[in-house]
């Protein structure tokens, strides 16, 4: 069930194009180069780096409530935080990482019944936000016009994302299966807030999965992502909500509860829930750890379980996790890691998280996968957009560790602040000549399944014809 066992099954027949559908990109080019410029590879997948250029750098001498203690309540976006509590990374490669286990979307496709296509929906959902786990740096805000694209031939997608929208900051991303066997689209607007002792971020916009074999959509929104501590004691996020998946051509709908931690964190990490039909009967069961891994089970094996557990034929633990009286002291109490999530007998295992690299604490607690974001091989600058985030050169000079923080003279603090500069002088020259800004790669619109404002992808990015693409950087 692992990422790494399974990712793409090629699809020999492009599925017949339907109404209410986006149209897929026909272009021809995956972005790669010609044959001479490839990097190397290794039994026809290309190699990706294992670890960043330089460690993670130290927070402990900077203190974020000089900036933050004004700003209780308020929403963050516009405010300027120290590139010290950021990680080398644009939020629009933080969007980049739903695709991790884009191996579940191939399953999806390939599965004949609608419930089983469900499951595996819903685990790919849980497993959008699972790299979000002990990742505690803030991702660069992307500047206005802003791309990322990522191809990957071993897991069968390209992916194109774009920074259509400043104030309010809005981000839009389209992906595709190298088979044309699923679109995977959306437009997100981070809504973070400051609660004094806690930031959180509710990812306002919705997602969109289409699964071109069945002529079959999907929508939903993700949960709500909450940091604690971020002014004093150790940092640890929760995820909280319902997410709701619904299947636009049955009717079906998935419903799952993230679970907010609890007075005893007995609840942390938890994801619960049900898929039903239209007439709302339920028809699987599941539940797992967003930060773990996801089981199902069917309702009738579910309810006998938890009778027995009712009936005390299944031990209890006692818990000794945060005391009531923790609950008002200065920082919010870490909760104690429960133990791994209990199996019910007849359950089948959905998804399970990857492992993470050995170092992965000394590179931002990133995933093998995210390593690999921020890379740029030879001969990619002559591919890429000159906007790609990639070439973004204060990300680059955080990434290569240079962060020399003594009278805060580093380069990355550097860049970035000459780029928000930058960005600031465009918008008056725009505001002079009474002119608005136009997005390049994706266009407002309406979502083609639920009729809600969106950003849909225009087409043409992987032609490859970059001229008139501002000079942001």
């Amino acid at each position: 069930m692992n990422g790494d066992e399974e990712f793409f099954d090629a699809v020999t027949e492009a599925s017949q194009k339907a109404p209410g559908r986006l149209p897929v990109d026909t272009s021809k080019s995956n972005g790669i180069g010609e044959a001479g410029e490839r990097p190397p590879q290794e039994n026809g997948i290309q190699r990706h780096r294992t670890s960043l250029p330089a460690p993670m750098f130290t927070r402990s001498d900077f203190s974020v409530w000089g900036i933050l203690k004004k700003c209780i309540g308020l929403e963050l976006s516009k405010i300027t935080m120290p590139i010290a509590f950021n990680e080398p990374l644009s939020f629009l490669q933080r969007i980049t990482e739903y695709m991790e286990h884009i191996y579940l979307v191939h399953r999806a496709s390939r599965q004949p019944k609608a419930l089983e296509r469900m499951q595996c929906v819903a685990a790919f959902a849980v497993s959008a936000v699972a790299s979000q786990w002990e990742r505690t740096g803030k991702p660069f805000n992307p500047l206005l016009g802003e791309t990322y694209e990522l191809v990957r031939e071993d897991l069968g997608f390209r992916f194109i994302s774009e920074q259509v929208s400043h104030h309010p900051p809005v981000s839009a991303f389209y992906s595709e299966g190298l088979g044309q066997d699923f679109l995977f689209h959306g437009s997100i607007y981070p809504k973070l807030k400051f609660w004094g002792k806690s930031v959180e971020a509710e990812p306002r916009g919705t997602i969109t999965l289409e699964l071109l074999r069945h002529n079959e959509a999907y929508t939903w929104t993700n949960p709500t992502c909450c940091v604690h501590n971020v002014i004093i004691g150790k940092l640890w996020i929760e995820q909280y909500g319902t997410v709701e998946i619904l299947n636009h051509r049955t009717g079906d709908k998935c419903v799952l509860h993230f679970r907010p931690c609890g007075l005893f964190g007995k609840e942390l990490h938890k994801v619960e829930g049900h898929i039903q039909d239209k007439n709302k009967k339920k028809l699987f069961i599941i539940y797992g750890k967003w930060t773990e891994c996801l089981w199902g089970i069917d309702p009738a094996a579910y309810e006998s379980f938890r009778k027995q557990e009712r009936r005390g034929e299944t031990p209890r633990k006692s818990q000794s996790a945060i005391g009531v009286e923790d609950a008002d002291t200065e920082v919010d109490a870490v909760p104690e890691v429960q133990d791994t999530v209990q199996v019910i007998p007849g359950s089948r295992l959905l998804w399970r998280i990857n492992t993470r690299p050995p170092n992965s604490a000394q590179m931002y607690n990133f995933t093998s996968f995210t390593v690999s974001l921020n890379e740029l091989q030879t001969g990619m600058e002559k591919i890429l957009a000159p906007t790609d985030c990639r070439l973004r050169p204060d990300i680059r000079s955080m990434e290569n560790g240079n962060m020399a923080v003594c009278l805060g003279l580093d380069l990355a603090s550097q860049e970035k602040e000459r780029l928000e500069e930058k960005q600031r002088e465009a918008r008056k020259e725009r505001a002079k000549e009474d002119t608005e800004w136009q997005t390049r790669w994706f266009q407002q619109g309406r979502n083609p399944h639920t009729g809600t404002p969106d950003w849909l992808y225009s087409g043409g990015y992987f032609e490859r014809d970059f001229s008139g693409c501002p000079d942001i950087y």
